[in-house]
């Protein structure tokens, strides 16, 4: 085998290696691009959570059908610099898979978040990747993001509300912010500020599903005397 041979059969080995892996929270396939914007919401659902690549001419099912026109160039740099705020940094590969071309997209993780993409409606709104969906962030995950992004650091005191949250969390494995407000009496606008404190200091952790955003306890203080 020479040396063109064994590149080929290296460059096939990674493309169908990644392709066994199927859908997940950091590879998205795309049979196609058909809209610059909903590419824009993948790729700041991935700078939003852990990067990730996304390989276009692959099918859901794993099929590689190759890209058919220079368009997909094209609609990728729209995505990332025109629908996407701020623009995303992206890297490119196209790879021929035995006389089909897939191109790969390389998403990294944003040092500094949220990252937004354009909606239908104009609207800027943030994604993060959930398993293999893109799911929009929540008002907690957005301030959490903003909250870190400043330079001064975070103050939560710890008061009769922060009590009754600590108290609920404890006693429920898991609690989205509306059971934490009926079980707790404490209103919905302070559970959510109170939140956005203890994840970013690390007593709380969010855990996003495919419906909702649910909160468990890290860690658990003893109260201050």
């Amino acid at each position: 085998m020479d040396i063109n041979q064994r590149l080929r059969s290296a460059v096939a080995h990674y493309i169908k290696n990644l392709i066994e892996q199927g859908e997940n929270q950091q590879l998205d396939f795309k049979f196609e691009i058909s809209g610059a914007k909903k590419i824009a919401r993948t790729f700041s659902a991935f700078a939003n959570t852990d990067g990730g690549k996304l390989l276009v001419g692959v099918k859901d099912n794993g099929v590689i059908s190759g890209i058919r026109t220079d368009e997909e160039d094209y609609m990728i740099e729209s995505a990332a610099h025109l629908f996407c705020k701020p623009a995303i940094q992206y890297q490119t590969r196209k790879w021929n898979i035995d006389g089909k071309w897939v191109l790969e997209v390389t998403i990294p993780q944003a040092s500094k978040k949220p990252m937004y993409a354009k909606a239908e409606d104009g609207k800027w709104m943030a994604y993060i990747r959930v398993k293999d969906q893109n799911m929009l962030a929540n008002a907690v995950m957005l301030n959490v993001w903003k909250s870190i992004n400043r330079v001064r650091g975070v103050y939560i005191r710890y008061g009769i509300k922060e009590k009754k949250l600590l108290k609920v969390l404890k006693e429920n494995e898991y609690l989205t912010s509306k059971e934490m407000v009926e079980l707790s009496g404490v209103k919905k606008y302070i559970v959510e500020r109170i939140l956005v404190k203890m994840i970013v200091i690390g007593v709380v952790e969010i855990i996003f599903t495919g419906h909702d955003a649910q909160y468990k306890l890290k860690l658990i203080h003893e109260p201050l005397r």
